[in-house]
């Protein structure tokens, strides 16, 4: 089960919501117009589970994990999701089908429910896919 997911953006947000124990999220299809390498700069290093949202992008979920991400948000409906399935298993790369409910950074007043937020912790993590030993960030 993942930690409560906190939208973030950027890696002042990111290394606060990492030291509270969440899980990164990307903001929705942010590799579509962000791409993966602006994500990549966000979470290096961070010790939590971190996931760029793809939207319904499989060759961008598929150029993030080439960049070594270990978690993406891939619509179902994306062409190539199954294949996209199958590399993320083999690599173990942690793909979710949809976006786990988020406490977005963005939005009024969140940096006062945050820590309320991640300590709370009763968050459905959406559908895993892949194999059963995939690895988290």
């Amino acid at each position: 089960m993942l930690a409560p997911a906190v939208v973030v953006y950027d890696r002042g947000q990111a290394e606060l919501v990492a030291g509270l124990g969440g899980t990164l999220l990307s903001p929705p299809g942010f590799a579509g117009f962000g791409g993966c390498s602006w994500w990549w700069e966000i979470v290096a290093g961070l010790e939590v589970v971190s996931l760029l949202d793809c939207g319904d992008g499989a060759g961008r979920a598929v150029e993030a994990m080439r960049l070594g991400l270990r978690g993406v948000v891939l619509e179902r409906k994306a062409a190539n999701f199954g294949v996209v399935a199958e590399i993320a298993a083999a690599c173990g790369v942690l793909l979710l089908d949809m976006a786990p409910p988020a406490l977005d950074l963005a939005e009024r007043g969140a940096d006062r429910r945050l820590v309320e937020w991640i300590d709370r912790g009763e968050h459905d993590a959406g559908n895993a896919t892949g194999s059963e030993n995939s690895r988290l960030v």
